[in-house]
């Protein structure tokens, strides 16, 4: 008989950085999971990108275990890193970035983001990563 999912959980957290503190350990503290069962495995897997931003998705089951994977850096923070900005647009559709994203650094972020996307072809997510910028505000060199 398959687990019953009790929760599926969604957070961002440095690589090699988890803690029990916030937003880790009142986050798994709430679902009644030995957080140190996250903490320690994630620290160890994910310590060649120390200081990056990840995005973990982890599931909880009713028996109080977990399994979890780490995807990689989210892609508005590649596009903030590639135009050395710190914030998008608050209002994207009338106030623009200063800053222009060229089409080789949409093709890198594109390549960095591959693994973790839905689809196969690389002019595909070129416009998923293209939206992102978008609605940060962030106009696309032609």
């Amino acid at each position: 008989m398959a687990k019953q999912v009790k929760a599926n959980l969604k957070l961002r957290i440095r690589a090699g950085q988890a803690s029990a503190a916030p937003p880790v350990g009142s986050t798994l503290g709430q679902y009644g999971v030995n957080m140190m069962d996250f903490i320690n495995p994630f620290n160890e897997a994910t310590k060649d990108r120390m200081g990056q931003s990840l995005t973990v998705h982890i599931t909880v089951y009713d028996d109080r275990s977990m399994n979890w994977r780490a995807v990689a850096t989210p892609t508005d923070e590649l596009i903030r890193e590639a135009l050395k900005i710190e914030k998008g647009s608050g209002k994207p559709n009338s106030e623009k970035v200063s800053k222009k994203l060229s089409q080789a650094q949409l093709s890198q972020i594109a390549e960095t983001k591959a693994a973790d996307m839905n689809a196969e072809d690389i002019e595909a997510i070129k416009k998923m990563v293209a939206g992102t910028a978008r609605s940060m505000g962030v106009e696309i060199e032609v």
